[in-house]
């Protein structure tokens, strides 16, 4: 059955037929070019073993009709991409239907099993002397959320070291459906292993648009672009900064994938209008993007997938199993000092449902409010190319904005808005975007330097000293890069070796930090931070054989990535491309995890609290959660070394 979701994006497909179908063809040419790759693609990992065997299939085609109306240069543009993911049968005891299983959760007086906190029902009416608390009781839990295809959040990057753990379901979700958030990280095993073939936002189509030209009297000319496609907006590799129209699907291969592989194509119009050049330019052109399709995050990985960026889709599937079903927390409640106070955060806690977690996902119906309006304007003079780019969208990433909506005390069973609560709707907020680039060609050291910089206003970042615990902050980030072709005579005296090098920089306008009495509470996100990236490749035997090697270094997370690769062209047709994905540094950070924001006072006060009705974290540190922020996308990949082969056929 076809669900009402799926209908409503048939229109996009019909829009482009009746837009066809409406148009007076005068054709001068009938062309059709077609061609297209099968491939096998198979990762190993260091640890879980295999961790892709996917199978895939592409086709590109292009349809030259010359004049169409007032059209010149018209065609139909169009790529089709089929692909099926065997791990999650192969391997289906990581990251299929056998996935996970019962845990044992820390604590510091007793480690206890998912579903049999130290600290539950019956124990807390004993020792408070309430008869309406909402903790769950371990018979409830064991029938809502049975502790079985579970891991605990992070185990594969740390041991439980005093910080907050929970149960994190880790099976596809037609199999297990706890914790899976709807219309954003729900997908079955087929969805999970066969993307195109089963998406509801017809994925199979990987793009679909026609081009076209309108000549001006002037000698001028629009240029118009209208269907599903990417936008390329910038040039930098691994890491974005003006290149931000389309969404990224992260869950093929984290960060290390093409751009052009990974970007999630949208229905777009994307028109330039060509000015040719000037007394001042030796060409200028404006552009104008209109994506007019229905909002779509990036795809950040489902937990229980290979790839899941940042690790961060096993704390949201975790923290909606908490909210749906309730849970255990390790390392959560005080304990008894021996001296007539408490220490925080020591004993693990049976929580029951609407009292923390991840409530929703809003994600924005389609209006024509809620599109996204690009312009950028683009020049050249002399060996200078520039940009000036601005744009409205929302942001592809998450927010989590803690509670402006009721949830239950545990202590009392009250259903109020309790502020510094674990409680959250995750959002994707509206952004506006200024910046530009520069590129600049040095002929005399055969060297193109590359600058590019954004100014972003809306953003949304974690912050625990907020009631709601996130804050805006304006956000500056920029890329200077260099692209140099060499040569090195001892090794190849007839091709130049390609050196490409960038520092990608970002930094938030409105960082806050504080000192509190057990560590820094605020913004986990670095105030500032940097990642270098190097790319040296060569070619051998005609360009038939390509080695390649590149770095990555995230200067605060500590983190680095090294992948070598060697791409064999064996004929016209087979290509054979090995990789080695290594990352080093084991840096593990702690941040204030809210166990101390005390949003249910005075049972959650602490000794530090001044006040004990007042909520507001004193910061108790941890790995879990935040630290993640500053590990980045690098650091939580530390256990993802992978052996990678790909064997393509192209006609």
């Amino acid at each position: 059955m076809i669900s009402n979701t799926r209908k409503r994006y048939s229109p996009s497909l019909g829009l482009m037929t009746m837009l066809l179908c409406t148009i007076g063809v005068n054709s001068a040419a009938d062309d059709t070019e077609w061609s297209g790759f099968s491939e096998a693609v198979t990762h190993y990992r260091d640890g879980p073993g295999l961790s892709k065997a996917r199978v895939g299939f592409q086709l590109e085609g292009l349809k030259f009709i010359g004049d169409a109306g007032i059209f010149s240069n018209f065609s139909i543009n169009g790529t089709l991409r089929l692909s099926y993911d065997g791990v999650y049968d192969l391997n289906d005891d990581e990251f299929g239907d056998e996935a996970g299983g019962p845990i044992i959760l820390e604590g510091g007086l007793v480690n206890t099993p998912h579903g049999q906190g130290f600290v539950n029902g019956p124990v807390v009416a004993g020792a408070l002397g309430l008869v309406n608390n909402a903790f769950a009781d371990p018979a409830v839990l064991a029938m809502t959320n049975p502790n079985q295809g579970l891991r605990v959040l992070g185990d594969h990057l740390h041991p439980q070291a005093g910080g907050v753990g929970f149960g994190v379901p880790v099976r596809p979700c037609d199999t297990d459906s706890r914790g899976c958030l709807r219309d954003y990280m729900d997908a079955d095993k087929d969805e999970l292993a066969a993307p195109e073939i089963f998406s509801d936002r017809l994925d199979f189509i990987r793009e679909l648009y026609i081009d076209g030209t309108i000549p001006l009297k002037s000698g001028q000319q629009i240029d118009v672009r209208l269907g599903k496609q990417q936008v390329v907006w910038g040039r930098t590799d691994l890491f974005r900064v003006l290149d931000v129209i389309n969404p990224v699907d992260f869950s093929r291969n984290n960060i290390y994938d093409e751009l052009e592989d990974i970007r999630i194509p949208m229905w777009i119009l994307h028109t330039e209008y060509r000015m040719g050049s000037n007394e001042v330019f030796d060409d200028i052109n404006l552009s104008m993007v209109w994506n007019f399709d229905k909002f779509r995050p990036s795809n950040l990985g489902q937990c229980g997938t290979p790839n899941a960026i940042l690790d961060a889709g096993c704390f949201f599937r975790g923290m909606k199993n908490l909210w749906e079903n309730g849970g255990t927390v390790s390392n959560f409640a005080a304990v008894p000092d021996g001296a007539g106070g408490t220490l925080p955060g020591l004993q693990t806690t049976d929580f029951g449902p609407n009292q923390i977690g991840i409530r929703n996902v809003d994600l924005p119906d389609w209006s024509l409010s809620n599109t996204q309006l690009g312009f950028k304007l683009e020049g050249v003079i002399q060996d200078f190319t520039f940009s000036l780019n601005a744009l409205m969208f929302r942001s592809h990433l998450p927010s989590l904005r803690g509670s402006d909506f009721e949830s239950v005390n545990a202590f009392t069973g009250e259903s109020a808005v309790f502020d510094h609560l674990i409680a959250f709707d995750v959002a994707f907020p509206r952004v506006k975007l200024l910046g530009g680039s520069l590129d600049y060609y040095a002929q005399s050291i055969d060297t193109v330097f590359r600058m590019e910089a954004a100014y972003t206003s809306g953003e949304e970042f974690a912050n625990t000293i907020q009631p709601r615990l996130f804050s805006e902050s304006d956000v500056v980030r920029y890329v200077i890069g260099a692209d140099r072709n060499f040569f090195m005579r001892a090794i190849n005296k007839n091709r130049a070796f390609l050196l490409s090098m960038q520092v990608f920089g970002q930094h938030l306008l409105d960082h806050e930090t504080q000192s509190a009495a057990f560590g820094t509470i605020g913004m986990p996100d670095w105030e500032e931070n940097w990642i270098a990236t190097a790319l040296l490749k060569g070619w051998w035997m005609n360009d038939r054989l390509s080695p390649q090697l590149i770095l990555a270094h995230d200067f605060r997370g500590e983190a680095t990535t090294v992948e070598a690769s060697m791409d064999w062209l064996i004929s016209d047709n087979w290509q054979f491309i090995v990789k080695a994905n290594v990352k080093l540094g084991d840096k593990q950070f702690q941040f204030d995890d809210c166990r101390t924001c005390n949003p249910w006072g005075p049972f959650t006060a602490t000794p530090a609290h001044a006040d004990p009705f007042q909520s507001g974290s004193v910061g108790l540190q941890g790995f879990e959660p935040l630290g993640r922020f500053r590990s980045g996308p690098i650091g939580m990949a530390q256990e993802e070394d992978e052996i990678q082969i790909t064997v393509r056929y192209r006609f």
